[in-house]
């Protein structure tokens, strides 16, 4: 049994012009191709839906008593056993949530701030593992087994976000050869 344990509750939970504010990220790690080219391939960490098919990134909702990102690292943790270094925020994504509606926010309205994790440590025991179970993807896998298409486009985004950045890296790199 894990000694951590997950926040239940709602008293504590953020809210914003009638909707409820999430906070996940999108776990990610590197390794090696299997081929010789030395290129890394990226992996994302996905956990299972405890309301039907698919898969889904880490979230929950955004506390009072903690900021964005501590939310997001949090949800890392309970849901997927996860720890890692919390980079630049993606994006925000509104969506309509079927299991969390509340006086506060009686049409299930949210609002997620979404980061990249980059994993530094999968713990072997975590708060929510006797209901959900993790899985390290290729992107065009979480791409094709992911629930929410909000989620889908904070991953595509963060892949461009990152290809732009490696792009332009390489091409520094090039500036300074003159």
């Amino acid at each position: 049994m894990s000694d951590l344990v997950a926040r239940t509750g709602r008293l504590q939970q953020r809210y914003e012009d009638g909707c409820r504010l999430v906070a996940g990220c999108i776990p990610f790690r590197y390794r090696d191709s299997d081929d010789s080219d030395n290129e890394k391939i990226v992996e994302v960490l996905m956990i299972n839906s405890t309301s039907g098919p698919g898969l889904l990134f880490p979230k929950g909702g955004w506390e009072n008593d903690e900021t964005v990102e501590e939310a997001a690292a949090r949800e890392a943790v309970e849901e997927a056993g996860v720890r890692g270094d919390l980079k630049e925020l993606i994006g925000t994504y509104n969506f309509k949530s079927k299991t969390h509606k509340d006086e506060f926010c009686p049409q299930g309205l949210c609002r997620s701030s979404m980061f990249p994790l980059n994993v530094k440590e999968e713990l072997e025991s975590w708060p929510e593992q006797s209901i959900r179970s993790r899985k390290w993807l290729r992107v065009p896998e979480a791409l094709e087994n992911c629930r929410h298409a909000w989620m889908k486009e904070a991953l595509e985004k963060w892949l461009a976000d990152m290809t732009t950045e490696r792009a332009s890296e390489n091409h520094h790199h090039g500036d300074d050869e003159d």
